[in-house]
């Protein structure tokens, strides 16, 4: 008897014709070729094994179709690999940009930045507020009270403007001398947008549109004992007021909570330091006793707010030449600051909560 075949049906409406394409591109089910009858068992057959194709096909597309509300899928590793391996290649080939400064928009942002993103969002659990405070573009010089042993209030303050901010600004941080006479720390802040805090390359800076970030109480801050944590050193002569006012940018005053409590310190051991020279060499619950693992920051739970900015178009040409509105502009941002460190200090539960 030769082999019976299978007459497919052709359909008759849109439906039918649509269920055909979907069923075309799923992988088909082996057919099996039976013995020959009649011409009215063949149809019966073609139409039952028709019909069984169809009642399949609602049923495999609901398997296939993604869930409402379902996350979209992640992007592929060959894509990851493939932009690192760009990434590589530009660097190797020296087709990237460096700014005048020696920023390196690229290298901060895939790199320099990525071993602080943990730190910012696991560890220290940091906690923004008033973004809406600091400019999408344009130049503008946030002022931050200085703390915690080791500069990372600076590093968190940089990391909540790049990855937080609607505009992912850039703050080009201001830094001391000592800062770039270390070796691999001075590479690593020129790499990151960093210069040196003098006027002229705050005022160039704020010229070309950037945001700079100062922290005016610099090795005092950073180095005072635990006992006087929140409460603010000097603000020095008031330089940033004055490259403020000659560049007619904002200044927004920041106060961090929480980085006092990250390397508390207890005692200075000024001979070290001396010998050593650097300003302060701390002596806190767990450095130098545990060795390397005092190194280890202790899990403060932080909070960075940004104030309202304080302009200075209204005020005349020449203001940056007068030393009593230098100091009295100087001795505003310094108390709001003091006065939103105590606000936050109240508002805050715990100190690692």
């Amino acid at each position: 008897m030769a082999d019976a075949r299978v007459i497919p049906i052709k359909p008759k409406d849109s439906k039918e014709r649509a269920k055909k394409k979907a069923a075309a591109k799923r992988p088909t089910a082996k057919r099996t070729s039976g013995s020959a009858g009649s011409g009215g068992a063949r149809g019966s057959r073609g139409s039952a094994a028709t019909a069984a194709a169809h009642e399949e096909e609602p049923e495999a597309a609901a398997e296939h179709a993604p869930l409402p509300g379902a996350e979209p899928a992640p992007v592929a590793w060959d894509r990851k690999v493939a932009e690192f391996l760009a990434f590589l290649r530009r660097r190797v080939t020296g087709d990237y940009e460096v700014d005048e400064f020696g920023y390196d928009a690229e290298l901060t942002d895939r790199v320099l930045t990525a071993p602080l993103r943990p730190l910012y969002s696991k560890w220290f659990r940091v906690e923004t507020r008033g973004l809406e405070n600091v400019p999408d573009t344009g130049g503008a010089l946030i002022v931050a009270n200085h703390s915690g042993t080791v500069a990372i209030d600076s590093l968190m303050t940089s990391v909540a403007l790049l990855d937080h901010h609607p505009a992912r600004r850039q703050l080009r941080m201001l830094g001391a001398n000592l800062v770039f006479q270390t070796p691999l720390v001075g590479e690593y802040a020129r790499k990151s947008g960093s210069t040196l805090a003098c006027a002229p390359d705050a005022e160039r800076l704020l010229n070309k549109g950037e945001l700079v970030g100062v922290w005016p109480e610099g090795f005092k801050g950073v180095g005072k004992p635990f006992s006087e944590r929140y409460k603010l050193q000097r603000f020095g002569r008031g330089g940033f007021v004055a490259a403020a006012l000659r560049t007619k940018s904002p200044i927004i005053p920041c106060a961090i909570v929480g980085a006092e409590e990250i390397y508390p310190i207890l005692s200075n051991a000024k001979t070290l330091a001396r010998i050593m020279g650097v300003p302060y060499f701390p002596i806190t619950p767990t450095f130098p006793w545990l060795g390397p693992l005092g190194l280890v920051p202790l899990p403060s739970k932080w909070i960075i707010e940004f104030g309202e900015p304080i302009y200075t178009d209204d005020f005349p040409d020449n203001a940056a030449d007068d030393p009593m509105l230098v100091f009295n502009l100087t001795d505003q941002v310094r108390e709001t600051i003091q006065q939103t460190l105590y606000k936050l200090l109240v508002q805050r539960r715990s100190v690692f909560l």
